[in-house]
């Protein structure tokens, strides 16, 4: 829903104009350093950016989900990179907190999240537990006051940067389900926790992920979310519905940008005396893409309604997530191939774009996931 529409315009014409103006022109050096320059993160920090999703009395906007899609449409623009950013701590990273926190975790964090002080990282992923989140081996075993967390995390996104990290771990070792997953707040700088080398990466080049270790790290009982054990795997649900929203309205926000520049690729590049744009194939692959562009953002803002009104958007959720990484995927290839050579030098934008976006297909659940969560959602809901 969208509650102001004069201010929800103000706030997009805001990030519209910093993604022209400041994102796209940084775009190669971001490539070329794997840094995001520091003036542009301030710049996040400024217009408030980590605050998108933090309740309002904690310091941040409180956007509802389809504001939230909006804005994240117009962030989808330009590289995946500046969005991981922002993207992971105002979604994936924080959420836990902002649904399931104590009123004390809330004013602890929120506030800090809010302004960016600190950035929060989703600590779920292991070596041997991705998408059977449920067969989690990092332990957190009560010791007194605190848990004693031993366990490697994979894969962690802004893990060099976390201030703060939602940890899954397993309190109940006699529990093998997801009743025996735990949440928990856990600081960077904590005795035994560790970061691992950064991964080097296909493509996302300025977003870093690396290895989350814990060796004998000892956690306060206070940073238990909520409170209370054995509510980690639906905080974790809960967070990642949310997020394959989130990610959703992102692939569809590159794959307008890869759309629009190779339609302006096919207007201006010249083969037997006319221009590319003019031909039936190319047109083909033009209409195409436009075509489930269009489907998939109806999709998100559908879902992202629902959401809003309080609706189970659990299928909903993934079937956006399934439906639009996967068609950002197909317009990647289309826009490459409308480019013809040049799409395959580094010298154009869509070379980068084409590894960028493959990793939507994989993370916050592969689309193989998507699918088994939307068939099993199906057939509960025709045998309630």
């Amino acid at each position: 829903m969208i509650r102001d529409p004069e201010t929800m315009t103000a706030l997009l014409d805001t990030v519209s104009r910093f993604v022209r103006e400041r994102l796209v022109p940084a775009e190669k050096t971001v490539e070329e350093t794997d840094q995001i320059p520091p003036a542009i993160v301030q710049e996040m920090k400024d217009m408030g950016l980590f605050g998108l999703t933090v309740p309002e009395e904690y310091g941040g906007f409180a956007l509802t989900m389809e504001e939230e899609a909006q804005v994240i449409l117009e962030l989808g623009k330009t590289s995946p990179s500046f969005r991981s950013l922002i993207g992971t701590s105002v979604g994936i990273g924080s959420q836990g907190i902002v649904l399931d926190g104590t009123p004390e975790q809330k004013a602890r964090y929120l506030p800090r999240l809010a302004t960016g002080e600190i950035i929060a990282s989703f600590a779920l992923t292991e070596p041997d537990a991705g998408s059977d989140a449920a067969s989690l081996r990092t332990t957190a075993i009560r010791d007194g006051d605190d848990y004693i967390v031993n366990g490697t995390k994979r894969y962690i996104t802004n893990a060099p940067l976390a201030g703060i990290f939602t940890l899954m771990a397993r309190t109940d070792p006699a529990n093998k389900g997801a009743g025996g997953v735990s949440a928990f707040i856990v600081e960077a700088g904590t005795p035994g926790l560790s970061i691992g080398k950064i991964d080097k990466k296909m493509g996302q080049r300025g977003a870093h992920i690396a290895d989350v270790i814990f060796e004998n790290c000892r956690v306060p009982a206070s940073q238990l979310i909520g409170g209370k054990e054995g509510q980690g795997f639906k905080t974790a649900m809960k967070v990642l519905e949310k997020g394959r929203i989130h990610i959703a309205a992102l692939c569809v926000g590159v794959a307008e940008r890869m759309l629009n520049d190779a339609l302006n690729y096919a207007i201006e590049r010249k083969q037997f005396g006319e221009a590319i744009a003019g031909f039936q194939l190319v047109q083909a692959m033009l209409a195409d893409s436009r075509t489930e562009l269009y489907a998939a953002r109806c999709m998100v803002m559908d879902a992202a309604r629902k959401r809003d009104n309080g609706d189970d958007v659990s299928i909903e959720a993934s079937c956006c997530k399934l439906y639009a990484s996967e068609m950002c995927g197909r317009v990647a290839d289309r826009a490459v191939q409308i480019f013809g050579g040049a799409g395959y030098l580094a010298e154009y934008s869509i070379e980068r774009f084409y590894r960028d976006v493959r990793i939507f297909r994989l993370y916050e659940g592969t689309s193989q996931i998507q699918q088994i969560v939307i068939a099993r959602g199906m057939v509960r809901e025709a045998t309630a």
